[in-house]
């Protein structure tokens, strides 16, 4: 046998091929097998594949870091409320006012959870399906949006676009699970609901609860907060006043989100009994609307708080304050029917010249302390910008006439020898400007009658109020000094910016205080000589953080309660003779004074009082770039310069807004009215 002498390397050689790393196509295999991979293949090639997209996620974790909040989440509203604590309107580019979550209901949290995230508390903050969709909605050419968490979903309100991109789910993803790892779960819920957008432009459960309840958060209902979490799907799609489709979805998915709550664990079945009957949300309005009255009482709200804080107009525009005011919701809204009832009826601008350009202002203050009630600044903030109840420039005229008085019982009158005498409500002044003895009063057919000079008997200042008899103030602002008029005016609440020169016709009312001030002014007779300078804001909020510098003013002491319990009295005979002299049988006994026919000044008025409201009251024409027009036959010829108009106002106002007089009442003081006309 012959030996073979071949190395065993080449014998291997011959009959055997090298080994390949991918064994594909499969060796030694024929027809179909060869081509069918080996589970060692499949399984490396899937290790592979994982392995290469875990490498990849990692280094776009890596990569992706939490962005700061884009502007648009840390933008808020300005939200305004009346004096009784429910929201006027919001003020912003975003209607949004941030809670925190201890201020939302736990059923708001409990439907928000259900409708949208059941394994919220328990979960990673993301969803690997939701994901995978995006992925598989994308290579169809679909949207990528799919099942977001609420981490997700508040990853993508507060850092991200609201762009429907596969390169902005994957930033979603990864930073979703790292604010899962930074904050707690009742932070990204808090997050979460004060970000969403619920339709009716009202971003954050706050906004929502007003746009469609007119409530705040709190005073949500279980109902109510299934109805709101029905709308984090799509506030287009689920509001039931667009249409009776939405109407529709809406009912059902509320019905869905109360037995899902049930089936979660988070609602008693018992409960859910309770809500059979769909919560149906108010019509939708215009929350930020600043037209009619609102713009103008936004307006004094804002530059009170600037001129009692340190916040500015920045501060304001970056939103988050929650102001409280004193506007009494149902005053403002009556003296606007009461103002525009008697501009309708009785002023006539399109047949009539002198009634174009007719303008009113008008504002209410509250005695005991100061806070001003209701304004009416003009016809719509949106249109007409000028607030006519907070602007100077209209003189006063016989309204200004009881602080001459006051100046005059406060400090006397100076005699032609130098000397200081007394000055009552019953004095008088002769042709010469001497205090006379007192004597009884001279009437001719129930009015008063004032004989010519040097007859002998002269009108006692109480009459000459009454009867807004010019040359009797003259004469007593010149024996009181017009300097100590002024300074009782300014004294009583009137700025001294608004203050004419001190003239001859001075005591005749040529200066020009707003319809607050005046209002205010009255206010101080009607709280017997004490001051309160007018406010309109009580406190104001930012998240829960209370900003110094707000609240009622102090009072103080301005003239001797003797003096403003005259003036009152005064004030009282002069209503009986104006238009607002009706109003008593439902007032009772009230003080007023208004502008008269004596009274030369562009203008009309009346202010009055009641021992909880002064109000005050004017009429004027403006065309804009010109100083005041005449109101010379301004309602018709027989209007005397339109000066009953303010006086009808007033009186339908404060009859409507003022509780009715009852017959049987204690015979005890009735409310005093103090006005001048």
């Amino acid at each position: 046998m012959s030996e073979d002498t071949t190395p065993p390397r080449s014998r291997r050689g011959r009959g055997t091929k090298r080994r390949r790393l991918v064994d594909y196509p499969r060796q030694g295999r024929e027809g179909v097998h060869r081509w069918l991979p080996s589970w060692k293949l499949l399984l490396g090639t899937f290790t592979a594949i994982v392995g290469g997209l875990v490498a990849l996620f990692a280094a776009v974790y890596a990569y992706v870091d939490v962005p700061s909040e884009n502007a648009a989440a840390r933008q808020e509203a300005n939200v305004y409320y009346w004096a009784d604590g429910s929201q006027m309107v919001s003020v912003g580019a975003v209607n949004r006012q941030n809670v925190p979550l201890a201020k939302i209901p736990v059923s708001v949290r409990n439907a928000a959870i259900a409708a949208e995230n059941a394994t919220f508390y328990s979960d990673s903050g993301v969803s690997f399906s939701g994901l995978a969709r995006a992925v598989a909605n994308m290579a169809r050419g679909q949207e990528t949006q799919g099942g977001s968490t609420i981490t997700q979903q508040y990853v993508k309100n507060t850092y991200l676009s609201q762009d429907q991109t596969m390169s902005r789910k994957v930033q979603e993803f990864c930073i979703a699970l790292k604010i899962d790892n930074r904050k707690s779960k009742d932070d990204i819920l808090q997050g979460y609901l004060n970000t969403s957008w619920f339709g009716r432009g009202a971003y954050g459960i706050q906004a929502a609860a007003n746009a469609y309840y007119g409530v705040g958060v709190d005073k949500l209902n279980p109902s109510q907060s299934a109805f709101l979490a029905a709308l984090l799907k799509g506030g287009n799609d689920y509001d039931p006043a667009v249409g009776e489709n939405n109407r529709r979805r809406a009912v059902e998915r509320w019905s869905w989100i109360l037995d899902r709550q049930v089936d979660l664990g988070l609602m008693r079945p018992q409960e859910r009994a309770r809500y059979t009957t769909f919560p149906a949300p108010r019509q939708q309005s215009k929350s930020t609307n600043l037209s009619g009255q609102t713009g103008y009482l936004v307006d004094i709200a804002k530059r009170y708080v600037k001129k009692q804080t340190k916040l500015t107009d920045a501060d304001l525009d970056r939103g988050g304050y929650q102001i409280h005011t004193t506007f009494d919701k149902a005053a403002v809204q009556q003296l606007e029917r009461s103002v525009q009832g008697v501009l309708s009826r009785d002023i006539k601008p399109k047949t009539r010249e002198a009634d174009r350009y007719v303008q009113v202002g008008a504002a209410s203050v509250r005695p005991d302390d100061g806070a001003i009630v209701a304004v009416y600044g003009g016809p719509d903030a949106t249109t007409y910008f000028t607030n006519n109840a907070d602007t100077s420039g209209v003189p006063a005229g016989s309204v200004f006439k009881p602080f001459v008085l006051a100046a005059a019982l406060q400090h006397g009158a100076v005699a032609e020898d130098g000397s200081v005498q007394r000055v009552s409500t019953e004095s008088r002044f002769d042709e010469k400007g001497r205090l006379t003895a007192d004597l009884p009063p001279v009437r001719a057919d129930g009015t008063f009658f004032f004989p010519p000079a040097g007859a002998g008997r002269f009108p006692t200042l109480r009459e000459a109020t009454a009867a807004s008899a010019n040359t009797t103030f003259l004469r007593l602002g010149s024996a009181t000094g017009l300097a100590r008029v002024e300074d009782m005016a300014v004294g009583a609440g009137m700025l001294r910016s608004s203050m004419a020169p001190r003239t001859k016709e001075f005591p005749l009312g040529t200066s020009s205080p707003s319809a607050i001030r005046l209002a205010g002014s009255y206010a101080t007779f009607a709280s017997e000589g004490t001051r309160h300078e007018p406010y309109s804001v009580t406190k104001v909020l930012h998240g829960d953080e209370p900003v110094p510098g707000l609240g009622a003013p102090p009072a103080r002491r301005v003239m001797d309660p003797e003096v403003a319990v005259g003036i009152t009295s005064v004030l009282r005979d002069a209503a009986l003779g104006t238009e607002a002299a009706s109003a008593m049988a439902t007032l009772g006994p009230f003080s007023g004074a208004s502008t008269g026919r004596n009274d030369t000044q562009r203008a009309a008025w009346f202010a009055g009082y009641t021992d909880n409201l002064s109000t005050a009251v004017t009429m004027f024409r403006s065309q804009p770039g010109k100083p005041l027009l005449p109101m010379a036959g301004t309602g018709g010829k027989d209007t005397l310069r339109g000066s009953v108009f303010p006086a009808r106002i007033w009186s339908d106002y404060m009859m409507k807004i003022s509780p009715p007089r009852s017959d049987d009442a204690p015979a005890e003081p009735a409310p005093t009215f103090t006005g001048a006309a």
